[in-house]
């Protein structure tokens, strides 16, 4: 095994195991909402003695399963990294005393918020790892065959989206001053049309950055129509949507005298459609865009044989935009679909869950 647990003691690993075989327990959008609606100091007590017990299962079920990856994927050094990492949260979230008072409940919550932040890298840090593991592996392999790093990839990042939001949500919980409407991380009348609004100008401004130019962006909906949701996790669906396809359609047109035309939005109710007539992914690609493996764009390792890993923060050219995406919509019950013409162009669905009554999927 590698060097950090050979040091970490035989007790943190045996218990580390312990914990990885309880039961997890999920929590839905909406009693996120009617709880957190009263961040009174008996509340929080409540949710930082539930997050006591619920972290360690959860970050002890990735960090066993980190060890034991196929083809050699938990020894790449990013991985053994983000191992680390996982460890130690346990191992500071386990050491944490008792929750009596709202004293201790509000230094745990000091803690946590730190454990958040050391993991900030994770999902850019395995990414590495999975280049660490592509250079190595035979060119011959099919990477749709690799399904097991697939399916270990969408449980992991399924996993941190639950994490995240759990840390993230308790620590908002705190804030004295909370926007209208917001319940800690979830804004109880989001309007889609207004996200939507925003992260496209936050996608185009990457693609004018780099083409120089970018294609317009149409958005058709009710800016009115609002449901409670997690703003950050339609914003970061969004934006890749609409990024992909701005280069889809800017790649197309760059060297035509064709005014490029534009991408388009449409918000209905419960359904937000991205379309773009960027000229369509091959049907032998198709299969491959869910795919932790697959990029159209240029492998990052590619430049630069030895990354500093902790410097990595750039995401294009991971191939990780789609399925993260699908994650963070399926997470609150929802799913994000791509269908593809080829030679036209490509219409993503995403269908968020509206009622937020679904539990969150635990792998």
């Amino acid at each position: 095994m590698a060097a950090t647990i050979k040091k970490a003691s035989k007790d943190l690993v045996d218990e580390v195991r312990r914990w990885a075989s309880m039961k997890q327990t999920g929590v839905s959008l909406r009693y996120m909402t009617e709880f957190g609606s009263r961040p009174t100091p008996r509340n929080l007590l409540i949710s930082a003695q539930f997050l006591h017990k619920e972290l360690p299962i959860r970050v002890a079920r990735r960090a066993v399963e980190l060890e034991s990856l196929p083809y050699g994927l938990s020894l790449k050094p990013a991985v053994l990294k983000v191992r680390d990492w996982y460890l130690e949260s346990f191992r500071d979230i386990r050491s944490f005393p008792e929750i009596k008072d709202n004293n201790d409940e509000l230094d745990f919550t000091q803690m946590i918020k730190m454990v958040k932040v050391r993991h900030n890298n994770v999902v850019p840090m395995m990414a590495l790892g999975v280049q660490q593991l592509k250079k190595d592996l035979n060119p011959k392999i099919v990477y749709e065959d690799l399904d097991e790093i697939h399916q270990f990839l969408d449980r992991f990042y399924m996993s941190r989206i639950g994490i995240r939001m759990l840390i993230g949500q308790h620590v908002a919980l705190h804030d004295p001053d909370p926007p209208p409407d917001c319940v800690g991380y979830i804004h109880t009348k989001m309007s889609p049309v207004e996200v939507a609004r925003n992260a496209s100008e936050d996608a185009r401004s990457i693609c004018l950055r780099e083409y120089g130019s970018a294609p317009d962006i149409n958005i058709y909906g009710d800016p009115k129509f609002t449901f409670p949701y997690v703003p950050t996790h339609l914003h970061l669906m969004v934006f890749e949507l609409v990024k992909n396809s701005l280069r889809a359609v800017q790649e197309q047109y760059m060297d035509s005298d064709e005014v490029a035309p534009p991408v388009r939005i449409i918000v209905a109710d419960g359904l937000e459609d991205v379309s773009d007539e960027g000229g369509g992914i091959a049907r032998s690609g198709l299969s491959k865009i869910f795919t932790y493996l697959y990029s159209t764009a240029k492998n990052p390792l590619d430049d630069q044989s030895d990354v500093d890993p902790e410097t990595v923060t750039t995401m294009a050219g991971y191939g990780y935009g789609l399925p993260i995406s699908r994650l963070y919509a399926r997470y609150f019950g929802g799913d994000l679909q791509i269908i593809s013409m080829e030679g036209y162009g490509t219409d993503a669905y995403l269908h968020l869950s509206r009622l937020g009554d679904s539990q969150e999927p635990l792998p």
